[in-house]
């Protein structure tokens, strides 16, 4: 391994053969050993890139390394650095789960492989399928074969593109348990999620793509800090009664005699909400207020972005 980053990109650009430009031109580094988020609505040009790295789309222009190793001209060497999980279900229904994982296994020349294929199988639950044919299991089944696929070979670097979509919670959360492990002993995860609370949970730094550009990168907590928008929980002694028009806009929620506000702070300062919340004709006993969450930080980041 180098000391270069794990992924290397600069002036990155995809133009389709329609005509559409799915990246404009992007520069990111990711770190060795770094959780990475890279987020962005539908239709930014997340998967664009991802196939890039992965080696299924070719660029326009620009570079693309995974550690300083370019994923054209040393194809064999960057894949060899790189697993991918990808959104599609796409297996082999004629293989059982083991068969499945030793196929992919020799892809990369591993031969006497079993043992880390046992471990990666139990740690996603998949042990006791590992005799049943692909087509027979569910979708989260066969999702975690997909994860297992992508680990086979312990790639430096692992790309999880929308890992846990339309997956149960028991499963998601084994991932999860799994790839901080991953990360800890040392390797690079980079994570593709519409569940932003997964992102603010789990990633170091962050990158939002919006219309093939990064308009946003940042670590977690200063993306955070862009937002300035918080929710306020009040429980009162008693039944407030009908809100001044001023705290009537700014309501979200409203249940026996708690009220919760959504505060813009820019402009509705928190000191003069909670003044005209002592005007009310009942006695405040508690108040909670919530920080900025990465989905407010997303949304201002995508607003100013248009």
């Amino acid at each position: 391994m180098t000391d270069s980053p794990a992924i290397h990109i600069a002036g990155l650009r995809k133009i389709y053969g329609s005509g559409h430009l799915a990246l404009a031109g992007v520069d990111l580094d990711v770190h060795a050993g770094e959780f990475f988020g890279l987020l962005g609505p539908n239709g930014a040009g997340k998967s664009s890139l991802i196939n890039i790295l992965a080696g299924i789309v070719h660029r326009s222009s620009g570079v693309a390394e995974i550690f300083g190793f370019d994923v054209e001209r040393d194809f064999r060497r960057s894949r060899q650095l790189l697993g991918v999980v990808p959104q599609e279900l796409a297996y082999d229904p004629f293989f059982t789960v083991r068969e499945f994982l030793r196929m992919q296994s020799g892809y990369f020349g591993l031969r006497h492989n079993d043992d880390w294929l046992d471990e990666l199988m139990m740690e996603l639950d998949l042990t006791d399928k590992a005799n049943a044919n692909l087509r027979a299991l569910s979708g989260g089944m066969k999702r975690r074969v997909l994860i297992a696929q992508a680990l086979v070979h312990k790639p430096p670097v692992v790309v999880l593109d929308e890992p846990t979509a339309g997956v149960d919670v028991e499963l998601r959360q084994g991932l999860w348990r799994f790839m901080r492990r991953y990360n800890e002993e040392g390797h690079t995860v980079i994570l593709t999620t519409h569940y932003l609370e997964e992102a603010e949970e789990l990633c170091q730094r962050i990158a939002i793509l919006q219309q093939g550009r990064i308009v946003a990168l940042d670590s977690k907590d200063a993306l955070l800090r862009t937002s300035s928008w918080r929710v306020l929980t009040v429980t009162f002694d008693r039944d407030p009664g009908t809100l001044p028009p001023e705290l009537a806009e700014l309501l979200t929620g409203a249940a026996e005699n708690t009220r919760v506000l959504r505060i813009d702070a820019q402009r509705s300062p928190l000191g003069d909400v909670l003044a005209q919340l002592q005007t009310l004709p009942a006695q405040i006993l508690d108040l909670h207020l919530q920080e900025p969450r990465l989905e407010d930080a997303f949304t201002d980041i995508l607003g100013q972005g248009r």
